[in-house]
């Protein structure tokens, strides 16, 4: 099994890195947009970072304009958007795709450790949520109606 802290991801400002400064801590991988009916998530997502941090919990976003073109600004702008409208602190990454021939690997692992209702790995849309343990094992994914707050739970019990 690859793990998650190896797998190759690119940082907001273009550059290639990997997630290995989170090994050891809970995750909450999230694809997000900033023109999406869902993106008053990211409240929600912040609350959680700020409550859950000092335990060791990281909320990672990663920009996705796959749905509906909601995403359609550079990394400038989406970071400037989330910092302005919901001050956002939690790490910011570079536009990914989460389905199809272009999938960023961290996408794929996520939909091959925990796919959808009834087995199917494809991302439906925005704001989809991926749990991920301590050990780097996902645990759970959430679909984007699922509010983050309603996650708090399963933070609490990885967290122990």
């Amino acid at each position: 099994m690859t793990s998650i802290a190896e797998i190759p991801v690119t940082a907001a400002d273009g550059s290639e890195t990997s997630l290995a400064k989170y090994a050891g801590d809970v995750l909450l991988i999230v694809n997000t947009a900033s023109q999406c009916g869902f993106t008053p998530q990211y409240a929600g997502l912040e609350a959680l970072h700020r409550k859950y941090g000092p335990r060791g919990f990281e909320v990672l976003g990663f920009p996705c304009n796959q749905f509906g073109a909601q995403e359609p600004g550079d990394a400038a702008e989406i970071a400037n958007f989330c910092a302005r409208t919901y001050d956002v602190t939690f790490p910011i990454y570079a536009k990914v795709d989460v389905n199809g021939g272009g999938a960023a690997p961290l996408f794929e692992h996520l939909k091959k450790e925990a796919p959808g209702l009834l087995g199917f790995k494809r991302i439906k849309w925005n704001f989809t949520k991926f749990l991920v343990d301590r050990s780097g094992k996902v645990v759970k994914r959430y679909g984007p109606r699922t509010r983050p707050e309603d996650i708090a739970a399963d933070i609490e019990k990885l967290l122990g």
